[in-house]
């Protein structure tokens, strides 16, 4: 089967509500949706429609109240915490809207980060940071802390980090939310490549139409459901 049909993202009847005191928030109804491997998909839709939570639910962040969620075959509503923190590891890179880096570490150990909790050696963690952080653009800002790079710079070593596990996944919220114009454009083209050039399944909530006009696929949710 061609890689492009296989269906990497199951996700069935998914349901999530939040409590508030006695109050039942439902923040999604009934998802069905399935993202094949390769794909880039862009989650949009007004404040409050639930597509940061369904992100949330496919990264295995939080577990929803009902339905299914399986990434390459493996349903992860039936996994623990324990077990569903070793599979986030090794399967999802992370792209958040404000870095999420650590300021006292460099650009270098920042992208490591991840590695230290795998077999590798330090040699072997030193290739993989370098070739890392050299396909963001950044080979010459690996001894820079986050304070001494630009926004761009820093969503980019993010970015770095997010791929350096190889993971099955990338998860992107309003990744280029916080950036200027210029970098906004250098970021949603760096993830533009992963997708086409290295096949990375991207997933991207995003409220700006340019951004979301870069994915190959657009979905729309609406009061916590998927609309056409």
């Amino acid at each position: 089967m061609d890689q492009a049909a296989q269906t990497i993202v199951a996700i069935r009847n998914l349901a999530k509500a939040y409590r508030r005191g006695d109050q039942v928030v439902p923040v999604l109804t009934d998802i069905t949706l399935d993202i094949a491997a390769g794909d880039y998909v862009a989650l949009m839709g007004p404040s409050g429609s639930g597509k940061s939570t369904l992100l949330n639910l496919i990264a295995g962040i939080d577990k929803p109240d009902a339905g299914s969620l399986s990434i390459g075959g493996i349903d992860i509503t039936a996994l623990d915490e324990a077990d569903l923190a070793a599979w986030r590891s090794r399967h999802v890179g992370f792209i958040f809207q404000f870095y999420n880096l650590m300021p006292v570490l460099t650009a270098f150990e920042n992208v490591e980060l991840p590695l230290l909790l795998t077999d590798l050696s330090a040699a072997q963690r030193r290739q993989h940071v370098g070739d890392a952080l050299e396909m963001v653009g950044l080979a010459d800002r690996v001894e820079h802390y986050p304070s001494e790079l630009s926004g761009g710079q820093q969503q980019r070593v993010a970015i770095a980090r997010a791929i350096i596990t190889d993971p099955t996944i990338l998860v992107a919220d309003e990744p280029t939310g916080d950036l200027d114009r210029v970098s906004a454009e250098e970021v949603l083209n760096l993830i533009d490549r992963l997708n086409r050039e290295l096949g990375k399944t991207v997933i991207m909530v995003t409220h700006d139409p340019h951004a979301a006009a870069k994915a190959r696929s657009i979905r729309h949710l609406d009061k916590g459901e998927l609309t056409q």
